[in-house]
Parts: C-alpha cells; structure tokens; sequence
C-alpha cells in the first residue's frame, strides 16, 4: 500500500484508508463480528488511516476501533470529529467549554491521552471564520489533547476558507468521479498550503460500486432511505446528492470502462480519486470484510491513463455536472 503524508500532521498514511461511520449506524446493522471483521480486513491489507466520529452509533464506531487495537498493536492514526453533538446545530453551540467537552468524550471512547486528529463535524458555514473555536483548537493542542486538527466540509468555499487558517492539518471533502468541483480550487489550493486532503464518500454511497440498479432499496435505518432527499442532513452526504437514478445510469457507463480495463467499478472509481493531485487518504467504507478488500484492493491499480480520465470527465459532464456541480 502507498503511504502519503497527510497535511501539516507530518503522519504517514495509507493512500487507502477506512472509513468507519457504517461500523456507528446509518448504514443498516452492522454487529460486532462483522465490524472487527471490516477492522482487521482492513489493517491486514496495509491501511493505517481510520476515520471516525464522535456521532456515529453515538460513540459506537469510536469504541470499537478502541476495542480492535486493544486487541491488536497495529501502527495506525485514528481521526475523529467533533460538532454534530450540538443541540442546536448553530454556530454558538461551539464554545471552548463544547469543544473540550466533546474531545474528552472521544478520548475516553478511544482510551487514548491524545486524539490524533479531530476535525470539526460539517459545522454551520459562520464556524469557518471563527477565531474563538480555532483557538480552542489551538488550545487543546497545546495541552497535548489533541496532536493535529482538521475540518469535514460539505462546500468547497468552507474548504478554502479552513486552508487559511494555519492551524489546520487536514481537510475532509466529498470528492468523487460525480463530485469533480473540489479539482478546480481546492485541491491546488491545499497543496499549495500543505494541507492533507481526505477525500470522503468515494463511492458515492454506493453508487460507484457498479452493483445497484433502479429497483435496489435499502433498510429503513439506512441513510440512503431516509436521508434521499435531505430529510435528516445535508443530502451531499447521500449519493453525493446526485439522483440515485441518474447516478446508477452514470455508474453504467463508468463500469463500460472499468471492463475494458479489467478492473471492478469501484475500484476504478478509487483509483480515479487516488490520482487526483494533492489527495492524501480517501475513505470508503465497508460493511463486511469482503469490501474492505476489494477497496484496498484499488490501492494496487495502476494509475490511469490520459484516455481514460477524459472519459471518466465526458461522463460527468454528459450525464452528472447539471445536478451537482453548482450546489457545493
């Protein structure tokens, strides 16, 4: 597995990492066997970048990383988040008092001193220019709680506005073959600055996977039921806000291409975020161990051709750009 480094962290990680939202909730039960499963597919292959949330299964996801590498002493950085536990989500929720508030409660999740990375949770656009919560953040590292942090953005004018601050490490966004837009600014822009970029919902959901069709459903608890339409939070998150009908016919087209090269849909779709200049991690999700290697397996393809970009780009443009490309 390649290693990168991830933005102002100075940490090595796989290009390939985990993300481990699906092991909290929202994507359908996922017991115990089945996540340490996901867990040690995954270390087994090489990765040694987890991304979670204090959210996810309301600290579940957290503690059962903590539980995995109690179990086993591998060599990885675990990156959380912060900020969805506000009630209300609005930008005076993020006070110094939260912010620790919140850290603590991951660190004792994850049976860890200091966080290796914390980035704040998609937080209301105003939290982006906030001198008083980055110098909580600055804070917090001081104290040796937290070693780096980052943000999770849902648009690319919070990404750009999160790279001028110093302090930030890392910036967490939706990119994908059917989310190109972050390509135009922030990209260069954060490796300009030496920001990490960690490039999340690769598959768009799914989506990208090649295995769905018009008729596919999914569980009620299930994000991509309930959340289709934005009912529950941003509907970016869920398909990357493309259509799931219209992703699904774009998906084919994608998958025309990955046969000719003699690779899985989701692993061309992989390898096409892996290529993309200044991408430090991206971080699909598993629900079993079987999907946690056939992603990681996406870090051995060869990267693409020239031919083969600008086809993925005609798709986009062709079939996708007119839903999404204005939106975030």
């Amino acid at each position: 597995m390649e290693d990168r480094v991830l933005g102002r962290t100075g940490r090595q990680v796989s290009v390939v990492g985990l993300g481990c939202w699906q092991l909290g909730a929202d994507w359908g039960r996922v017991d115990d066997a089945d996540a340490f499963a996901v867990l040690h597919a995954a270390v087994d292959a090489g990765v040694t970048f987890l991304d979670t949330a204090d959210v996810y299964g309301d600290g579940r996801s957290e503690q059962l990383i903590a539980r995995f590498l109690a179990e086993r002493a591998a060599e990885v950085t675990v990156a959380t988040k912060c900020g969805r536990r506000a009630d209300p989500h609005v930008p005076a929720s993020f006070t110094p008092e939260h912010l620790r508030a919140w850290t603590d409660r991951s660190r004792a999740n994850l049976r860890v001193d200091r966080l290796d990375l914390v980035q704040l949770h998609c937080p209301p656009t105003p939290v982006f220019s906030s001198g008083e919560v980055f110098d909580a953040l600055d804070e917090l590292v001081r104290e040796g709680n937290l070693a780096a942090y980052g943000v999770s953005v849902e648009t690319c004018e919070e990404a750009l506005t999160a790279i001028a601050r110093p302090g930030v490490a890392s910036v967490q966004i939706i990119l994908n073959a059917f989310r190109r837009k972050p390509l135009e600014r922030v990209l260069p822009t954060a490796r300009a600055a030496g920001v990490g970029i960690i490039a999340r919902v690769p598959l768009a959901s799914g989506v990208l996977s090649g295995k769905y069709d018009e008729h596919t459903t999914f569980a009620d608890d299930d994000h991509r039921t309930y959340n289709r339409h934005g009912e529950a939070f941003d509907v970016g998150e869920t398909f990357s806000g493309v259509p799931f009908e219209v992703g699904v016919r774009a998906a084919r087209s994608l998958a025309e291409i990955a046969q000719d090269l003699g690779v899985s849909t989701a692993a061309l779709a992989l390898r096409w975020v892996i290529d993309q200049p200044g991408v430090s991690v991206v971080i699909p999700g598993a629900r079993n161990a079987e999907q946690a290697n056939a992603n990681t397996a996406a870090g051995t393809v060869p990267p693409l051709s020239d031919d083969t970009l600008r086809a993925i780009e005609r798709i986009y443009d062709d079939q996708i750009r007119a839903h999404v490309h204005d939106r975030w």
